[in-house]
């Protein structure tokens, strides 16, 4: 079973949003990862970037392919994470901890509701 922090929500695009007061922190999932492979190369927006909720924010490059990611909810970039520009393959040894990619202040903080919790992601993972 992929590792799944209960206190996080999950998209259909395995992304995890962490809420953290007035901003939310957005990465890949666990599961994400290892269907990714090994991670060599992360794009990101700026800080100031706006994100529109599914629609892309970035990409990670992997040994076998490219990913685009989207963006859970909708928001302003606020901080970026600068260390998977030297270290992509946080995102394959700490996804929810080193390989936070972005920080967002949410547009719309109702949005956070819509998305799965641990278990209805488990869920929708197994079926694949």
């Amino acid at each position: 079973m992929s590792n799944l922090p209960k206190e996080l929500k999950y998209s259909e695009e395995h992304e995890w949003v962490k809420v953290e007061g007035e901003t939310v922190r957005i990465g890949i999932t666990d599961f994400a990862q290892s269907e990714l492979g090994d991670i060599v190369f992360v794009e990101l927006p700026e800080v100031g970037d706006e994100i529109e909720a599914d629609e892309p924010f970035g990409s990670v490059e992997s040994v076998k392919t490219v990913s685009e990611l989207y963006a859970p909810i909708s928001g302003k970039v606020v901080a970026v994470n600068e260390d998977l520009d030297d270290s992509p393959e946080f995102v394959n040894e700490s996804p929810y901890e080193k390989a936070w990619m972005i920080v967002i202040e949410p547009s719309d903080a109702s949005e956070v509701d819509k998305l799965m919790s641990a278990e209805q992601y488990q869920e929708m993972i197994s079926e694949d």
